[in-house]
């Protein structure tokens, strides 16, 4: 019988439960930036060709726009450092105004300075600006208040996702959140089930903010989940240095202080960066391979008429499953679906094909399509079958922190690949060598780093470990 069968891994159990997944408000607040910026430029151009036709009698006097035009650039840098495009600033009118009018004066002080230093002062008609400045600040408070009546009308005043998580410990609520307990979810903090995992992941998934009220004996427990489910994580609790608190929050209404224990991994610029390259480079070699990837479908399916692909349930970020994509390197009816049994050297249930693709890593390049879903990163902590063991343990049982590699997306390769630690995990060293790798990429992560990963991969690509 497969080791993973029973309570450990029961599937049809898990999927009596139902986990909803909360709708991305990210996206929505992003777009919402991009239209104030784009409303904010469009008013100002407004305000300052107005002022131009009641001084000069003249709409769109050239300076005036001119000098709308170099103030922009200026208020923009101002007012993306100054949260003026933030997410308070959806939440509190009043407080985008203050951000926004800031932003707006220093700009205008700044280019006073600097024109009184070029000497370029007497090019703009004083009068004129100063309207249009004055119908611009305004014009900037009108359109905050407009947007607050907007977000209430069609976002039910709702700017973020907030979870509170009930597990037995002091009562707590948190306005315009969605409350649910423990028990009902059958989430259990001190479980490794990975099914367990999988329904928290798409419960946590999308949460802008998630507060879980425990007893003081299960905080460790969940604060080592959130941190590994890559998301802001609160715990209500007094001050512990156990949990590696980031910060303290109080909320003076009802007395209650929670401990800050997960900010998730990267923040939103970094993963956007990442995103983008992800796609442009899993774009381009999926064109540039896709002769590569035809041969090697043709000669899988010719050698023994089998599938192409083989498609494995493995563990991505939020510790969720997703399917991922291999060529099929090994007999049909020998596939191990689990990953129970390490591919070792010289293995019998791999094809001819599959031991060419398996050293020279091409079985992996399906995995593209991967990425391009959005299920995996070009670089990131590479993803393992569930069944995966190191010394006979899983590997979740050799170091508990295996699950805060999750954190990230799975990646095609990573720190650890281009390390040399590949191949079967014989002994539990095997495994933590590359949990010590993945730990230090996500603690050190930046875009220069991933291209010098995808870099170094190349020069691996065939290696001694890939069998």
């Amino acid at each position: 019988m497969n080791k993973l069968t029973g309570p450990l891994l029961n599937a049809a159990q898990a999927n009596r439960i139902d986990h909803p997944v909360a709708p991305s408000l990210e996206r929505r607040r992003l777009r919402a930036y991009v239209m104030m910026m784009l409303a904010d430029a469009i008013v100002l151009h407004l305000a300052f060709a107005g002022a131009g036709l009641v001084y000069e009698g003249v709409w769109w006097y050239a300076r005036n726009m001119l000098a709308v035009q170099v103030l922009l650039p200026v208020y923009f840098t101002i007012a993306l450092y100054n949260e003026t495009y933030g997410g308070k600033s959806l939440d509190s009118w009043t407080f985008a105004s203050k951000r926004a009018l800031t932003a707006l004066l220093i700009s205008v002080a700044l280019l006073n300075f600097l024109a009184f230093y070029t000497k370029s002062n007497a090019d703009f008609s004083r009068v004129s600006v100063t309207l249009g400045l004055a119908a611009s600040a305004v014009a900037i408070v009108l359109l905050r208040r407009f947007a607050a009546l907007v977000v209430e009308k069609f976002w039910g005043g709702r700017t973020r996702n907030l979870l509170v998580i009930d597990d037995g410990g002091s009562h707590f609520t948190l306005e315009d959140a969605v409350h649910i307990t423990a028990k009902d979810h059958s989430l259990d903090p001190t479980s490794h089930d990975p099914f367990m995992l999988d329904r928290l992941g798409k419960l946590l998934q999308n949460q802008d903010k998630v507060v879980i009220s425990t007893p003081k004996e299960r905080r460790e427990y969940w604060a080592f989940l959130l941190k590994s489910a890559g998301v802001y994580g609160e715990i209500v609790s007094e001050p512990a240095n156990s949990l590696g608190a980031m910060g303290v929050h109080r909320y003076e209404d009802q007395d209650r202080t929670t401990l800050v224990v997960a900010t998730g991994p990267l923040g939103l610029r970094s993963r956007i960066s990442k995103r983008l390259f992800d796609v442009v480079v899993a774009g381009s070699a999926l064109v540039a391979l896709s002769p590569l990837l035809l041969f090697i479908a043709l000669r899988i399916k010719l050698e023994d008429g089998g599938p192409v692909l083989f498609i494995q349930r493995r563990l991505g970020r939020g510790n969720q499953f997703f399917n991922m994509l291999k060529f099929r390197s090994m007999k049909v009816e020998q596939n191990d679906a689990n990953g129970d049994r390490s591919t070792a050297r010289d293995d019998d249930r791999i094809t001819k094909t599959g031991h060419f693709i398996r050293r020279t890593s091409i079985d992996e390049l399906p995995q593209l399509i991967n990425v391009l879903r959005g299920d995996m990163s070009i670089v990131g902590p590479r993803p393992h079958a569930l069944g995966s063991q190191a010394g006979n343990k899983y590997f979740w049982e050799v170091d508990a922190k295996y699950w805060q590699r999750h954190c990230l997306k799975p990646g095609l390769t990573g720190l650890a690949q281009v390390r040399g630690h590949r191949g079967a995990t014989e002994e539990e060293k095997d495994l933590t060598d590359r949990l010590q790798s993945d730990l230090e990429y996500i603690s050190g992560w930046s875009l220069r780093r991933d291209i010098e990963i995808v870099l170094q991969t190349v020069l691996v690509l065939k290696h001694d470990n890939a069998f």
